[in-house]
């Protein structure tokens, strides 16, 4: 049994958000085995986290990835990829460092070998405790299901904006939409704060302009990006022009785009459905829940979405305030759900 969160003080502010993550989004049920792998920095939320796990079933093993390697760790401890073998329940709450994504993968295989219910909660902070993660993912979820039914239907998407986005997607059949809005089942863990749809689009031509985020770790030495937008011209599903005032982040964002033949090719097209949000914060993980538009280049989860074709990049790039048409029915004005 590892409980090494025994001597940290419980914060009440983080219990409405961890009462959300355990009780509504995963459901743990009693007698259920649960794994939460954190680190120095996050262990106060894994400590509400184990706190509310403890109130509905057996204590949870709890690993605190300093105590196993130094950072950036190559691979998961072996104990932990052990110990999630025999596991319902597992939450990744812990900050991401450059390197450490094989490590991650390594994690995920077991979680979804095993169909483990899973709450990725990577670079989760107290702003977002306090914030994405007290929405109402019932609500968000009832949402979530409108969207998907109509982009299921929809055969293209035109996104506009003040800022300059002028966007039309192509969508195939073939591809899935996919809905992870908060509400973690056996067949596909999910980030938490949950909420948002996505696919692969078939196509995408016109203008995004990245007034929001960017993703991985451009996110943290970026941050919000309103004042120093990137401005993305987009032919054939692939970035044609690359624009912005601040020549550091945009040249970072071209070599991240240049890693391998797929890096610079749209592989995720999303809409975010996390209504208890209304601003950018300048941190990925809650900024694509944000109601709205954002697309990824690179990998195109082609396990989830049915696209053929792989990357090994993935960087998200978020936008604010957007006008959305599924067809020719209008869904979103300046980032207000009209569904």
């Amino acid at each position: 049994m590892h409980q090494v969160l025994t001597e940290i003080a419980i914060l009440p502010e983080l219990l409405e958000g961890a009462y959300n993550a355990v009780n509504v989004c995963l459901r743990i049920q009693p007698g259920e085995h649960t794994v939460i792998i954190t680190d120095e920095e996050t262990k106060e939320i894994a400590a509400a986290l184990a706190h509310e796990v403890q109130k509905v079933s057996t204590p949870p093993d709890v690993y605190i990835i300093e105590d196993y390697s130094p950072r950036p760790i190559v691979d998961m401890p072996q104990e932990i990829l052990d110990d999630l073998e025999h596991a319902q329940i597992s939450i990744f709450a812990a900050q991401a460092q450059r390197g450490e994504l094989g490590s991650r993968i390594q994690m995920t295989n077991v979680i979804n070998r095993k169909k483990i219910r899973h709450a990725h909660m990577v670079n989760i902070n107290r702003q977002i405790m306090l914030e994405g993660m007290r929405a109402d993912f019932l609500a968000v979820d009832e949402l979530s299901t409108k969207a998907i039914t109509k982009a299921r239907k929809a055969k293209q998407i035109k996104v506009t904006s003040a800022a300059g986005t002028d966007m039309i997607a192509d969508f195939s059949p073939n591809l899935r939409w996919v809905k992870t809005s908060g509400l973690i089942s056996p067949d596909k863990w999910g980030n938490l704060p949950g909420g948002e749809i996505f696919t692969a689009p078939q196509n995408v031509n016109g203008r995004f302009v990245v007034d929001g985020v960017v993703g991985d770790y451009l996110c943290q030495k970026y941050g919000d990006i309103k004042n120093t937008p990137l401005i993305l011209d987009i032919k054939e599903n692939r970035i044609s022009n690359v624009e912005s005032v601040n020549e550091e982040l945009k040249q970072e964002f071209i070599a991240y785009t240049s890693t391998d033949e797929n890096s610079n090719r749209v592989g995720e097209f999303a809409i975010g459905t996390n209504i208890a949000l209304n601003s950018v914060i300048g941190h990925i993980l809650q900024d694509e829940k944000l109601p709205g538009i954002h697309i990824a280049f690179g990998n195109p989860y082609g396990e989830h979405t049915g696209q053929s074709w792989t990357s090994t990049t993935h960087i998200d790039c978020v936008g604010r305030d957007f006008n959305i048409w599924m067809d020719d029915e209008i869904i979103m004005d300046n980032g207000k759900f009209l569904i």
